[in-house]
């Protein structure tokens, strides 16, 4: 991106956007106002890099993650996802009279929503 020579505008404010912000040809020529709300350093910021201001930081604010990168959120949804599809799926799967009364209810449901349309 900081390559690109034919940018007229660009704003990344709010962005979420943390590190150094790349040298090239078009990114230092805008004004350091569409870079605002984001924890970037370098020109055209008045903010110099340090070793401790890279791309590298860990940020705190990541919410559900940790310094390993598990996203807690998706483990959970994974994990309820499973439980809940197998709490439906498998009384079906073990009791036939269960598997014949879903189906029977599925057959007259059908049934009902042809007879509605149609």
């Amino acid at each position: 991106m900081s390559n690109l020579s034919f940018l007229s505008m660009l704003d990344l404010s709010y962005n979420h956007l943390k590190g150094k912000i790349p040298t090239g040809t078009q990114l230092q020529t805008f004004d350091a106002s569409n870079f605002i709300g984001n924890d970037l350093c370098g020109l055209p910021l008045a903010i110099n890099c340090s070793s401790n201001n890279g791309i590298d930081s860990f940020d705190d604010n990541d919410k559900g993650s940790d310094r390993h990168g598990v996203n807690w959120f998706f483990v959970g949804m994974t994990f309820g996802f499973v439980l809940g599809f197998w709490m439906v799926i498998g009384p079906l799967l073990i009791c036939r009279s269960w598997r014949y009364a879903y189906f029977h209810f599925l057959h007259h449901v059908w049934f009902k929503l042809q007879s509605f349309f149609f």
